[in-house]
């Protein structure tokens, strides 16, 4: 049986937990594939704060080293203590494994749900007997795991391998389109510090599955890359990669995704951040606003409007001059200039579906009520006004980088050509912006737009489109292209890009996407076409990465070169007397080689970010004093 019809064995533990009014938040029932298993705290994770409003929702977590996924109802009651609803949630608890995947159980979870409560309707009880989790018992002795191995369910082999199959459109990864453009280009932002490995928290109001979606989506925009150890070790897909680089990170895992963190998570969050994994998770708890010391970057899905963006804060340091004032304190942040560039690529990526393939749960119209032509349009929106005036100012004045930052791609003559610029080849059509019709490019450049059509194809599946575009510049993200094999293009069309609803804004539950027993034709195409966009953009995302790591490992190499010879007192490289550690000294030129802002203090640290992942047991500084950018102003340094 194909591994994409099994159903996945991997589950440990399937409990059931519920909001009792003397107690707070408990388990009432559990069964475990191992006694040795540990369940207590969980229940705070499965009902966080604020459930209480909505009927219903799932929520992903972490226990330990276990991601989970519960399922939450709200049911009706007059019961005295109450408050006229029972709050309960269902869940599973995954084996370890390199790539666990719990929303592969969550349309068979919530059909679980469905009959038990269903069950317990039809008799007008609220309490269930213990016949009432039979289905729970089936349930578990069909998905709970029986090999250590999974069977290759937890297993990494690829975007390709991930995303492919019909039932795609459940991975969380084919809603990094969606991501990018609730974000805009402060998900850059949030991309640098998961490639940095630092703690990412997101807070958001119920429900809560769109934020938990968001975390496991941005970990990974740069799973690939850290990851890729671990994949050559595993045998991968025998091709060698010709942006792949010499350095070696601390770590061969991807960044932590712990899901929803209550209170209770404080110590967890405490032992995480010590490991220098990383992590990203999502909270419902006002109360992180004030303890910004547990984590680097934080962003308040709460302020998203239909018209404007999440905000962004950075965690700093302060001095506490009486040892009693916050050791810490929140900075807003938005995207820097020299994101533009990158930016400007996704941008390209994401025009190319069509102004008209604009997902339903992106157009502000939908939520609001309003529409189109309301009085909340973006011209009445200061944010997007100062961010597209910014984005054009930075694209102005980062052109005379172009000649500087050549040698970022040097070896791949086809980006050196575009001095440095991080894109990919083919038509850049500046006009897809302003059509009113889907713009047509060329068979075997970029994702194929094809001319409007009906139907489908009948034969045309995702194996033939990936085929057809084996003559790209560009490679599939998550995977290579071998010598050998066949890139004769097919010549078929597909209709042209329809909106797609596979996400929601976070706070809305009107376009909750539901799973349909029989889809046309369209709706395949539509997938099809989401998992496209989607591997485009993590092909994008892979090689910036790869480039900017390539740059470091030349920087890293040349320091140490010059330390060889001779030992100078105004080497680049010098012994520090903590723990014998090299730090590495960067100057605001290094910084820009990397295409980045050398005034920006988000940049420098980004940089010192990858010293201290990639760099070997070195450290990295930049210097960032003013005799320093006075130096680069005036061509001196």
């Amino acid at each position: 049986m194909d591994t994409e019809d099994r159903v996945p064995q991997d589950i440990i533990a399937i409990f059931h937990a519920s909001f009792h009014p003397t107690k707070g938040s408990i388990i009432d029932w559990s069964l475990k594939a191992s006694e040795d298993l540990d369940l207590s705290h969980v229940e705070f994770s499965c009902l966080p704060s604020g459930l209480h409003l909505i009927e219903r929702d799932v929520v992903y977590f972490t226990k330990d080293d276990h991601q989970g996924v519960c399922v939450f109802r709200r049911r009706q009651t007059t019961e005295h203590g109450h408050r006229g609803f029972r709050l309960s949630s269902l869940g599973i608890l995954l084996a370890k494994s390199p790539r666990p995947r719990p929303w592969k159980h969550v349309a068979a979870l919530k059909a679980l749900v469905s009959t038990i409560y269903s069950a317990l309707e039809d008799r007008d009880a609220l309490e269930p007997l213990d016949e009432d989790w039979d289905p729970a018992r089936a349930f578990f002795e069909e998905r709970k795991i029986r090999r250590p191995d999974l069977g290759g369910m937890g297993s990494w082999q690829g975007w390709n391998a991930e995303l492919e199959g019909v039932h795609s459109d459940a991975s969380p990864t084919v809603h990094l389109p969606h991501l990018l453009r609730i974000l805009g280009p402060s998900s850059l932002t949030l991309y640098k510090h998961i490639l940095g490995r630092r703690r990412v928290l997101i807070i958001t109001l119920p429900p809560v599955e769109a934020a938990c979606i968001l975390c496991q989506v941005a970990a990974d925009t740069c799973y690939q890359e850290q990851v890729s150890e671990q994949l050559s070790n595993d045998g991968g897909d025998g091709c060698d990669d010709p942006t792949s680089h010499p350095l070696k990170g601390r770590s061969t895992a991807g960044v932590k995704v712990l899901g929803m963190v209550t209170l209770n998570d404080l110590d967890k969050l405490d032992f995480e951040s010590k490991t220098g994994r990383g992590w990203i998770a999502c909270t419902t708890d006002s109360i992180f606003l004030d303890k910004p010391s547990y984590y680097d970057l934080l962003i308040d899905l709460r302020s998203a409007t239909p018209n404007t963006r999440p905000s962004f804060h950075v965690s700093k340091p302060v001095e506490q001059p009486n040892g009693r004032s916050p050791s810490h304190r929140l900075s807003s942040v938005r995207f820097t200039w020299s994101d533009v560039r990158l930016w400007t690529e996704l941008d390209r990526l994401l025009q190319l579906d069509s102004e008209d393939s604009l997902d339903s749960c992106c157009d502000p119209s939908l939520h609001s009520g309003k529409g189109h032509h309301s009085h909340g349009s973006s011209w009445t929106d200061v944010w997007r006004v100062y961010e597209d005036v910014c984005v054009m100012c930075a694209g102005l004045w980062m052109g005379a980088w172009r000649n500087t930052s050549g040698a970022l791609y040097a070896g791949t003559s086809r980006r050196s050509e575009a001095g440095g610029s991080i894109r990919l080849e083919g038509e850049d059509d500046l006009s897809l912006r302003t059509r009113s019709t889907p713009h047509i490019r060329n068979i075997g450049l970029g994702i194929e737009g094809r001319p409007p059509g009906n139907t489908l194809p009948s034969g045309l599946g995702m194996r033939a489109i990936r085929r057809a575009s084996t003559m790209t510049p560009w490679t599939w993200a998550g995977g290579k292209i071998c010598d050998g094999q066949d890139s004769q293009p097919h010549t078929a069309t597909e209709d042209a890009p329809t909106p797609s609803s596979g996400m929601f804004i976070p706070g809305q539950r009107n376009n909750v996407p539901e799973p349909t027993a029989r889809e046309g034709a369209a709706a395949v195409a539509r997938r099809e076409r989401q998992v496209l966009t989607t591997l485009a953009l993590l092909d994008a995302f892979h090689a910036n990465t790869s480039a900017i790591l390539l740059r470091l490992a030349v920087l890293l190499e040349m320091r140490k070169a010059q330390q060889q010879p001779q030992r100078r007192a105004d080497a680049d490289i010098s012994t520090s007397p903590v723990a014998g550690t090299q730090t590495v000294l960067f100057t605001p030129k290094d910084v820009m080689s990397f295409e980045l802002g050398p005034f920006s203090g988000l940049d420098a640290r980004f940089v010192e970010w990858l010293g201290e992942e990639y760099g070997g047991g070195m450290r990295v500084l930049v210097k960032r004093g003013w005799k320093d950018l006075v130096g680069l102003i005036l061509g001196l340094g």
